[in-house]
């Protein structure tokens, strides 16, 4: 890509919602180095407070409590964002959780849907909704990264039916903002992002603790709560029969504002594994039957 056609990220505005931990932080993190302002926007105030204050030495970071499914609180922090710093270049939509412990199908509960796809689908829909006609009319070149999972956004782990219908749908809707973006002639392009580089150590699997109490489960639910992140791991690395690689959030941070500033559409690694998956599935397809799925133990 010609230099002049990069994305500059020093001197942006960037907002990151779920990013006071995990992948959101490692962004975060990410972005100050390379001399962005930022805006981290959660929903954990404690956290929220914490990661504001390990961030401060390394730029100009502030953070705004933000519920992603609630569109007075997005709304609200759109205001405050265009307020206080003019603009906004590069919306990260990362904020995300799980229905709350996998299982069947049919284990899942009305609200277990509520909960992941209001935050998931809903607040990457309410994101765009309070920020992408604003970062339009500005005029200035600009980006939205919408961060999904091959789980879902490529083929789904059965027993994560309601999270990886989550994924799908954004990495569906990203797809369907960035042409209308190029469609209209504007100067915003939109990203899908999907981690990579080993497991994760983002408190996605214990998200319960930030889960709402009127969308609490009435019922036994699907039979198994949250998981910490050691936990998790423990029971993958006894489904393959070793430890399983851990990816490095701070470099991963990085991998991603370098296809930001590329204005790639998708920013992730081992596609070509992807691809062969891809391949199998539509082959699958075409022959009207089921297709194959993600392993997690693979």
């Amino acid at each position: 890509m010609a230099e002049q056609d990069r994305l500059r990220i020093e001197g942006s505005v960037a907002v990151v919602t779920g990013g006071a931990s995990g992948i959101g932080k490692g962004i975060a993190k990410a972005l100050l180095r390379r001399g962005a302002r930022v805006v981290i926007a959660d929903i954990e105030a404690p956290v929220l407070e914490q990661a504001v204050e390990d961030l401060s030495p390394l730029g100009p970071v502030e953070g705004v409590h933000t519920d992603v499914s609630d569109e007075e609180s997005v709304t609200s922090l759109a205001d405050h964002v265009f307020e206080a710093h003019g603009t906004c270049n590069l919306l990260f939509s990362n904020a995300g959780v799980t229905s709350g412990g996998g299982g069947k199908p049919w284990q899942q509960e009305p609200n277990d849907w509520r909960w992941c796809f209001g935050v998931n689908v809903f607040g990457v829909a309410i994101c765009t909704w309070a920020f992408v006609p604003r970062m339009i009319n500005s005029g200035e070149p600009g980006q939205v990264i919408v961060t999904s999972s091959g789980d879902g956004g490529f083929a789904p782990v059965p027993t994560a039916s309601v999270y990886a219908s989550s994924k799908a749908a954004v990495s569906c809707f990203t797809e369907a903002l960035n042409a209308n973006l190029i469609n209209e002639g504007t100067n915003l392009r939109a990203s899908v992002f999907y981690p990579s580089g080993g497991m994760m150590d983002t408190g996605l699997f214990n998200a319960q603790r930030n889960r709402p109490e009127h969308l609490k489960r009435v019922g036994e639910g699907t039979g198994r709560g949250s998981l910490t992140f050691e936990q998790l791991k423990k029971m993958v690395a006894e489904m393959r029969g070793e430890e399983p690689e851990v990816a490095d959030l701070k470099e991963l941070g990085e991998f991603v504002l370098d296809g930001v500033a590329e204005r790639r559409y998708i920013i992730a690694r081992n596609l070509d594994d992807t691809a062969e998956l891809l391949h199998e599935r539509a082959d699958a397809i075409g022959r009207a039957e089921m297709p194959p799925g993600h392993d997690l133990a693979s």
